[in-house]
């Protein structure tokens, strides 16, 4: 006969979706989901990035989601509560948790993807900072090309009040000088 404790206790499958925005944050998106159920008392088994696809209908004006798959050793009594914890929380879009004792251990250990799911945020995370560094250089060549075209502007101001002063004056010459034109004609 077996304890109480040992029938109580079973492996589950936990699938969470969340939006595709949250993808950027993908360390973020792993420890919501490793606290929600580490305070319901489980215990990881596997985690990993399912996959990134479109919806089949819109979630929340949401076209597209990111699903993390997981296993976790949990007393079934703590389920309802991971359930609750799940439908509160303002980041996932859904979740859904089955018994998984019919999923043989060997692919339970094969779902374990956490090595590649943190190489995966590593990356984003250098993208994320190499992306940022681009839209600074970005924004420093646009305001320096801003500076230039006001200095420009400037400058042509600046030169546009000469030329004006003087073409009245170089016009005033020729007026004088065309009479005296006219009247060597004449003589």
């Amino acid at each position: 006969m077996t304890p109480m404790s040992e029938v109580r206790n079973g492996i589950y499958e936990g699938m969470f979706l969340f939006p595709q925005s949250a993808a950027a944050d993908m360390r973020g998106v792993v420890e919501h989901v490793t606290s929600i159920l580490e305070r319901a008392g489980a215990e990881l088994v596997a985690i990993q990035k399912w996959d990134e696809r479109r919806l089949a209908y819109d979630i929340s004006s949401n076209k597209r989601g990111l699903y993390i798959l997981t296993y976790f050793k949990s007393d079934r009594s703590r389920i309802p509560g991971i359930e609750r914890d799940c439908n509160l929380s303002e980041l996932m879009l859904r979740s859904m948790i089955l018994r998984a004792e019919h999923v043989p251990a060997e692919e339970i250990e094969a779902a374990n993807q956490r090595e590649a799911l943190d190489d995966e945020i590593k990356l984003r995370e250098v993208q994320a900072a190499e992306d940022a560094k681009a839209a600074e250089a970005a924004a420093a060549a646009a305001a320096a090309a801003v500076a230039a075209a006001a200095e420009a502007a400037a400058t042509a101001e600046a030169e546009a009040p000469a030329e004006a002063e003087a073409a009245p004056a170089e016009a005033a010459a020729e007026a004088e000088a065309a009479p005296a034109a006219d009247g060597e004609e004449k003589a």
